[in-house]
This record gives C-alpha cells, structure tokens and sequence, in this order.
C-alpha cells in the first residue's frame, strides 16, 4: 500500500469537500435554468482545462481509429448517462437528496458485475445491495408521500448512478491503451456536444443569460469540478490507499446533505438521515477493499 504524504492528503480533503459542497452549488445552477445547457456551459468550461493539464503532462491528445469506438462505448455510460440524468434529477429533488440516491453507484457497479460478467458477489456485497435498495426505497416512498415530492427526481438519479456503476465495471475492464486523462478529455468532450444537441432540441426557447449566481455556480462546474478536482484526482488514483479512496467517496453523500441544509437552508427529514446511514453501510461493504473510479 503506497502511503500519502502530507500534502496529497490536503488534496484528498480538497476533492471530497469540493464534490460535496458541489450538489447545492448545482441546485443553485438549476433552480431556474435550463438543466442540460446548465451542464452543457460547465463542460465546455472544463475542457481545456483538462486538455492543458493532460499538454503539461507530454501527453498525446490523438485518438487513432481503432480507439473511437471504444472511447464512446466507455463516454455513454460513465458522461453521458450520468450527466444527463443526474442534472435533471437534481432540479427536481433536494441537493441532499441527490447526493444520497447519486451515490449508490458502487453498490450497481456490484450488481451488474454480477449480472453482466460474472464477477463473484460476497454475502458482505448482498447485504449492501439490500441496504442501499432499503435507502432508495425510503426516499422514493418519502417523494410519493409528500404533496410536492418528485419520484421521477428520485429515479432520474437512480437511473445515472446505475449508468456510472455499469460505465466502473466497463473501465476496469477496458483494454483500451489511452491515459485516463486523455481518455477522460474525449469522454467529456463526445458527452458535450450530445448535451448541447439535446439542450438545443429541447430547452432552446428558454435559453438566457445565466444571472451572476447561476454563473458563479458555473464557474465553480468549470473550474474546480473539471478542471481541480478532476485533474488533481489522476495524480492521486494511482497513490491512493483503498480505505482512504473509499472513505473519501463515502463522505461526499454527508457533506452534500449538511451543505445543502447549510447553503440551500433544505430541511433534511428523517427519510433522508435513516436513507443516508443504508446507503453509508451499503459503501462500506463494498468499498472498504477495492479502490473506486473517481467522481464524474
């Protein structure tokens, strides 16, 4: 196990503040505008930031012929899925929300290794599935019962964690010879330009000018989720012990549920802290020894 210095600790402590404090920030994104040309404008201020990061590394950002396919077979699930999803979900239900049902992820990257290639599934890894499906259960329960609540919320964000979970089970598989970085940049840059298609098709007459709010939650997309938080999470992937990796993970649904109650003044119910203890114990029984793709 490679030991983290001091200072790649700071960055870890970084990276799960920046993507927890992140689903309020883009609640406040999408409260009033248009969801995928919300995410649409944050990627496209992501990416050179990433093309930079990956040109400062002497890293060749040429895809060859044989690689295309591959590399969109791997975007679908892991971006485009995710993004699309997750966002819509996300104006429809509580940040906090969000952030709990969003990270049931390792938990379906388990079960469809199971279905799809036959990976071995613990007793340990049953018991979370039956947690973090007892999680989801309560929430979608709690958004049927509440006059103004969202079920279709509840399952747009189930559906993208399902979508990320399988696109994990597709990585580590991949033999696709691309640095993940590089990888990531065209995975992000193909989920762009199908984001901007469908926000054209279908939220173009309510384009506008973001006000200076929704554009400080933009930048923050841009700059600090695409281009610090991503980057910084290559150097440390490869470095990363898996308790400290998982831990990690398992901190983002928290920060995200006390810093929408913090930003957002959301009122958590008890539906939601009894949700966030499954689908915490759902993590840990598969998290705890494996290490985990980073965060889209």
């Amino acid at each position: 196990m490679t030991s983290l210095s001091r200072k790649d600790w700071i960055l870890l402590i970084l990276l799960t503040l920046c993507w927890g404090v992140n689903w309020p920030i883009m609640k406040i994104g999408v409260q009033d505008f248009p969801p995928l040309a919300f995410r649409t404008v944050c990627m496209i201020g992501g990416l050179p930031a990433l093309w930079l990061a990956a040109r400062m590394q002497g890293l060749s950002m040429k895809v060859s012929r044989e690689q295309i396919k591959p590399v969109i077979a791997l975007a679908l699930p892991n971006m485009l899925i995710w993004h699309l999803f997750v966002i819509l979900g996300v104006k429809m239900l509580s940040s906090g929300r969000a952030a709990i049902l969003g990270y049931t992820m390792p938990v379906w990257a388990v079960l469809f290794g199971l279905l799809f290639f036959g990976e071995r599934v613990t007793r340990l890894a049953w018991l979370g599935i039956g947690f973090a499906l007892a999680g989801a259960l309560l929430l979608l329960s709690s958004e049927l019962a509440a006059l103004s609540g969202q079920p279709m919320g509840s399952v747009l964000v189930l559906i993208a964690a399902a979508g990320w979970g399988y696109g994990t089970v597709m990585m580590k598989r991949s033999q696709l010879d691309m640095p993940t970085i590089v990888l990531t940049f065209w995975m992000l840059a193909i989920t762009t330009v199908v984001m901007g298609a469908a926000s054209f098709l279908f939220e173009r007459a309510a384009w506008r000018r973001p006000t200076n709010l929704e554009w400080a939650a933009i930048i923050y997309n841009a700059l600090i989720i695409f281009g610090f938080a991503h980057v910084v999470w290559f150097r440390l992937a490869r470095a990363l012990p898996p308790v400290a990796s998982s831990l990690s993970v398992m901190m983002i649904p928290v920060l995200g549920v006390f810093s929408g109650a913090w930003i957002l003044q959301e009122t958590p119910h008890w539906q939601d802290y009894a949700a966030m203890v499954l689908i915490l114990a759902a993590m840990s029984t598969v998290l705890l020894k494996p290490r985990v793709s980073a965060p889209i």
